[in-house]
């Protein structure tokens, strides 16, 4: 007898992906504080820099409104002084051109390496190098 292929129950949920799975695991893993809200802030910041990639398509209007709206929130965060300059002007260039976006990027990865994990770390730094390849290519 020949065996049926797996599928999920009718009444099963579909999974759930992330764009960004290892920083959304360690801000939900790291206890509430600095390395939680470093993660949350990375997890956010990659979001709008993954929106500036030409395949997803966003309008520049509508990237500096979520650039906005993320600098308010972004100000409501209890972030190490010394880690918040380099997120606050990553979200900021997240509202124009790539141009320096993924310069941006290595800033946050350099200021963040205490409070982030490998894999969060090389997510960032696939994220920039995938700016690099777009902005050479476009």
């Amino acid at each position: 007898m020949a065996a049926l292929p797996y599928t999920n129950p009718p009444y099963a949920l579909a999974p759930t992906s992330f764009r960004f799975g290892a920083l959304a695991a360690l801000a939900g893993r790291a206890p509430l504080g600095g390395r939680r809200e470093v993660a949350l802030a990375a997890y956010l910041a990659a979001r709008l820099v993954d929106d500036m990639r030409a395949e997803r398509g966003l309008p520049p209007a509508v990237r500096a409104e979520r650039a906005g709206h993320a600098r308010v929130w972004l100000s409501t965060v209890a972030l190490p002084s010394a880690v918040r300059p380099a997120f606050q002007k990553l979200i900021e260039s997240t509202g124009g051109s790539t141009h320096g976006v993924a310069s941006a990027v290595r800033a946050v990865i350099d200021v963040t390496a205490n409070f982030l994990d490998s894999a969060a770390r090389l997510e960032l730094d696939q994220l920039a190098s995938a700016l690099d390849t777009q902005a050479l290519v476009g």
